[in-house]
């Protein structure tokens, strides 16, 4: 990790085409102006977070009748299909 003191109007530059510059620091925070190509991604890392949160109760399964019930439950002639096909 390369840690880098900046002052306000100051900026660094990452490969040839990404450039970081400090807008403005107040108090505890600091103010960054990024500039990218469009196709890099730019999160900031809690919503990076939160997508990865996000992915991964994407992968976990449930059965189809606990996901009906969180929409609030199956419809009633549905129930009565599914106990004429069970028996």
């Amino acid at each position: 990790m390369l840690i880098l003191q900046r002052k306000p109007g100051e900026s660094l530059v990452i490969g040839e085409d990404i450039s970081v510059s400090v807008v403005s620091i107040e108090g505890g925070r600091v103010r960054l102006a990024i500039s990218a190509p469009p196709e890099v991604s730019i999160l900031r890392s809690e919503l990076l977070d939160a997508k990865a949160a996000n992915r991964d109760s994407a992968v976990e399964e449930a059965a189809p009748a606990e996901l009906l019930g969180l929409l609030g439950g199956i419809p009633s002639d549905q129930k009565k299909g599914a106990k004429k096909h069970d028996e």
